[in-house]
This record gives C-alpha cells, sequence and structure tokens, in this order.
C-alpha cells in the first residue's frame, strides 16, 4: 500500500493524521504515540494533529493543526511528564494548476436567487460572527490568567499581541472621529440601498417588458375559436352559392 501511495503521490510527504473533531479528544494521544512508533529515527519532526472541521457553519479555515509537547509541573520535580497538545500556526494553499481550476469552476457557478448585497451582508455577518468568537476565546484567556488556581503558565507573547490588537482600536471618545465613522457608515449604506432600489426596478421594468411582449404576440396569433368559425363560413357560403346556381 505505501508502494502504491508513493506511484500516486510521489511529491507528497505524509506529516500526520487528522480527525473530524470538532475538539481533541483523549484517544487522540494514543493515536499520536501509534503513529510516532513508524517515523524514521533521523526525523526530528514529530506526525502532527490536524481537526478538519466539516461543519457547514464555519466561516473562517476549517482546519486546526497542533503537535504533542511534554509538560512538566516546575513546583512539583517529582510528577510524571504529561503530554498534551500544543496549537500550531498552518495555512492552506494550492497549485498553480488548481487555483486556475478551482477559478474556472467558481466562474460558471451562478445563482441568480442571491444578488450581490445579500453575499455582501452574509459576508459582513459572517465577519462579525468570527470577530465575537475570537473576543469571547480572548476573554476566557485572560480570566484563565488571572486565575490564581490556573495550571499553565502566562504566555507573554499572547498578552503583547493583545496589547498591540487594543492599541490599534480606534479613539471613540473623540467627537471629530465619531462623526467621521458614522459619515462613512452612512456613505457606505446610502450605496448599498441605492443599489437595491436600482436592481428591483430594473427587474420590475423586465418584467412589464416581457408581459407587454408576449401579451401582443398572443393577440397576433390566432385563437381556436377563429379556427373553428372559419370552416362553418365556408360551407354556408358554399351552399348559398350551389342554391343560386339551382335556381
Amino acid at each position: 500500500m505505501l508502494a502504491m501511495f508513493r506511484k500516486v503521490n510521489a511529491k507528497e510527504r505524509v506529516v500526520g493524521f487528522y480527525s473530524t473533531g470538532p475538539q481533541i479528544r483523549p484517544n487522540d494521544l494514543r493515536i499520536h504515540a501509534l503513529l510516532k512508533r513508524f517515523v524514521p529515527p533521523g526525523v526530528s519532526t514529530p506526525p502532527l494533529f490536524v481537526i478538519i472541521d466539516v461543519r457547514p457553519d464555519r466561516q473562517s479555515i476549517p482546519t486546526t493543526a497542533y503537535r504533542v509537547v511534554e509538560e512538566v509541573d516546575a513546583a512539583d520535580a517529582s510528577a510524571e511528564v504529561r503530554k498534551s497538545f500544543a496549537h500550531v500556526p498552518s495555512l492552506i494553499g494550492a497549485m498553480e494548476a488548481e487555483e486556475v481550476g478551482v477559478e474556472h469552476l467558481l466562474r460558471d457557478i451562478n445563482d441568480p436567487t442571491v444578488s450581490t448585497v445579500t453575499n455582501l451582508i452574509k459576508a459582513k455577518l459572517a465577519g462579525l460572527d468570527t470577530l465575537t468568537d475570537k473576543l469571547v476565546e480572548m476573554k476566557g484567556y485572560l480570566e484563565s490568567c488571572a486565575d490564581p488556581n490556573r495550571t499553565k503558565p502566562v504566555n507573554q507573547e499572547i498578552i503583547a499581541n493583545m496589547q498591540t490588537i487594543l492599541n490599534l482600536l480606534p479613539n471613540l471618545n473623540v467627537d471629530e472621529t465619531v462623526r467621521s465613522m458614522l459619515i462613512k457608515t452612512n456613505d457606505m449604506h446610502m450605496v448599498i440601498y441605492l443599489s437595491s432600489l436600482i436592481r428591483s426596478v430594473i427587474a420590475l421594468h423586465d418584467l412589464v417588458s416581457n408581459k407587454v411582449k408576449y401579451h401582443l404576440d398572443d393577440e397576433d396569433e390566432p385563437t381556436k375559436d377563429d379556427e373553428k368559425d372559419s370552416p362553418k363560413e365556408v360551407e354556408s357560403a358554399t351552399e348559398e352559392e350551389k342554391k343560386e346556381d339551382k335556381s
């Protein structure tokens, strides 16, 4: 089976295993220990564990990578070594041929029932949902750091990143900044509103034009009653001519 894998995927390299999660489970450490037995001695990179979230409501990247780290309680020197999963930054990429193929497929997909305004609103809602999730996660981490009975040390790099994010936020206590943001938001919503109105008017105009066109076509075509009456009129005319000839 390994030989067949090398024939089909010669340029690919197995770096770990994955699960549909969506959370880490105790058996994942056992699977990691089983896979580690097959790692060659010269390889320093341990097997990675990736959770692939297959839920349809997921808006962000559906993959989360982890690696196994060994932790020892600094307060208790006689404590056993405990293994746990630590997060690893990951990025999803594709080859140039794959990107071109996906672009062609997406170009052919056209849903006329979904407007551009609807897509924009869905994208805004998805961004707000993701922002809410991240803020809740940051809140939980800060609360765990403030807990005196915490089991993990405080990561100063994460705290520094949070401080940078907070420093980049605009100061809403300044009236000029608040007014500028309101003006910009109103202008953007006005453009979206006018675009929706123009789209609706154009759709109604096309509908009326189609109705007028098909109504005129129906009037030009002969009806069934006219087709049925025409043979009778011809027959009656021929009978009158025959009577006149006999007289």
